[in-house]
């Protein structure tokens, strides 16, 4: 657990360091966030420019940051993050004809949008995913590139507030 004084001390390579993974696998968004922030005087503002920094950041670096992410409740190699966040709505306990569902439902999502579904899972259940992905796939393919990057930020966020205590937010 970092306080906003510690983030302050930081250099950039520290910064990036611990901060850097709340975007999955994607350390350059905290680089370029780090040259626009200090000081940082709350959570919300560090959330706020890192969220910028991919707002102003191209289409395909976009698509990568999105592309970064890991099917829900797939059996790859995940970070450790994505791992916790993926047992508390119980994706890891997933019996062999859920994980098929899910499973034939992400190659589909993927097929279509040529990138993973996204959604922030703190407070949801695998069933309650399993029917949002179902939703989702009607979208157009714009409508679901700016509803993942949504679901980005969420999780960023939900990712930040576990590591940095922020006084004002208390």
């Amino acid at each position: 657990m970092y306080t906003l004084a510690d983030i302050n001390k930081m250099d950039k390579e520290q910064f990036i360091e611990s901060i850097g993974w709340v975007f999955e696998h994607t350390p350059w968004i905290a680089s370029k966030a780090w040259e626009l922030l200090l000081p940082i005087h709350s959570l919300n503002r560090l959330h706020e420019v890192m969220v910028q920094v991919v707002k102003e950041a191209s289409q395909d670096e976009q698509l990568k940051l999105i592309r970064a992410h890991p099917d829900l409740g797939g059996r790859i190699k995940m970070t450790d993050s994505s791992v916790k966040e993926q047992q508390g709505a119980g994706l890891d306990q997933l019996s062999e004809e859920e994980f098929e569902r899910f499973l034939q439902l992400n190659n589909k999502y993927r097929e279509k949008f040529d990138f993973p579904f996204i959604l922030a899972v703190k407070g949801h259940t695998k069933d309650t995913i399993y029917h949002d992905m179902e939703r989702r796939l009607k979208h157009s393919k714009e409508e679901e590139f700016a509803a993942a990057l949504s679901q980005i930020f969420k999780i960023s966020f939900i990712r930040l507030e576990g590591i940095v205590k922020d006084p004002l937010e208390a």
